[in-house]
């Protein structure tokens, strides 16, 4: 059965090729950080409506629509709960370039990236611990598992708070070289989450292409009524389209990477959340890509009309 398959099958790794992982992860949030100085928590303080609009439609949306979305599909308990960990995650790190090509404001993309890193740290384990103890097939494998949260919330610092700290400070004291290492960075990382995708699939590729078509309509309707989720808390709150854009792409791009290694260290690499998080990470690039093209063809457009 597709159920027994998913949630059972396992993908591995010994303890020294997890802090391989760990230390590899956190370069890459040192090289985003790179990118981030101080002077971008301004935007906190100068129009912080955008920047906790941002942050509630990451932290506290998103999970609600992926709680919704679970109840209402009942995926299979390993896919739920992979679903719950991708929505836990802060945003991806890709979600500035694709803000930037997308006509949004990028420096409240910024923002809300080293704000929800930061936050990450207690929110990512808080949102998936009660989350996925509120629907009750994904309560038994979190009670399987027996997590404490203090472990996760100190992995997710070091994987997170202390490269974003050490990344802001050579941008604040060194910035020309900041500029150099992050272009190096940009290409790392992508070449990493490559890597973290192969270690998902590769002993796994026969079960992820039998369930390919499941786990794709999955992650695509998620994916999208992230952007909408994002795109309509933006409305509510009347904010222009620039800012709209910059929290949409914020709540559809997720940090997959970094719910890859949370499933490895502490799921053991569980083969429906692994499998689930690797096609998210591939899926919204693609779909952060074709926004972001249509809305600047749009923009031209307009332009080209006035």
């Amino acid at each position: 059965m597709i159920e027994n398959t998913l949630d059972s099958v396992q993908i591995n790794f010994d303890a020294e090729a997890l802090w391989l992982l760990n230390i590899v992860l956190a370069l890459v949030m040192f090289g985003i950080a790179l990118e981030i100085s101080i002077k971008d928590f301004r935007q906190l303080w100068i129009k912080p409506k955008p920047v906790f609009v941002g942050v509630v439609s990451q932290f506290l949306l998103l999970p609600l629509i992926t709680f919704l979305l679970v109840y209402l599909l009942k995926p299979y308990p390993s896919v739920a709960l992979g679903m719950f960990m991708v929505a836990a995650c802060p945003g991806g790190n890709i979600s500035n370039y694709i803000t930037h090509l997308g006509g949004g404001n990028t420096a409240l993309s910024v923002c809300l990236t080293a704000i929800a890193t930061l936050l990450a740290i207690i929110m990512t384990p808080l949102n998936l611990e009660f989350w996925g103890s509120l629907y009750q097939p994904t309560s038994v494998i979190l009670n399987s598992v027996a997590i404490e949260p203090m472990e996760m919330v100190k992995l997710v610092a070091l994987l997170l708070g202390v490269p974003l700290v050490l990344g802001m400070c050579v941008n604040h004291w060194k910035p020309l070289l900041a500029l150099k290492l992050a272009k190096f960075f940009k290409v790392f990382s992508l070449m990493f989450f490559i890597f973290l995708v192969f270690l998902a699939l590769i002993n796994n590729i026969s079960i992820f292409l039998e369930y390919v078509l499941y786990i794709f309509w999955i992650v695509l309707i998620h994916n999208l009524l992230a952007f909408l989720g994002g795109f309509g808390m933006a409305k509510v709150f009347n904010l222009n389209y620039q800012n709209s854009r910059s929290i949409t792409i914020e709540t559809g791009i997720q940090n997959s990477g970094l719910g890859l290694l949370l499933i490895f260290t502490f799921f053991d690499g569980l083969g429906g959340m692994a499998i689930l998080a690797a096609f998210w990470g591939i899926w919204h690039m693609v779909s952060g890509l074709l926004l972001a093209s249509y809305w600047n063809a749009k923009s031209v457009k307009g332009k080209t009309l006035a």
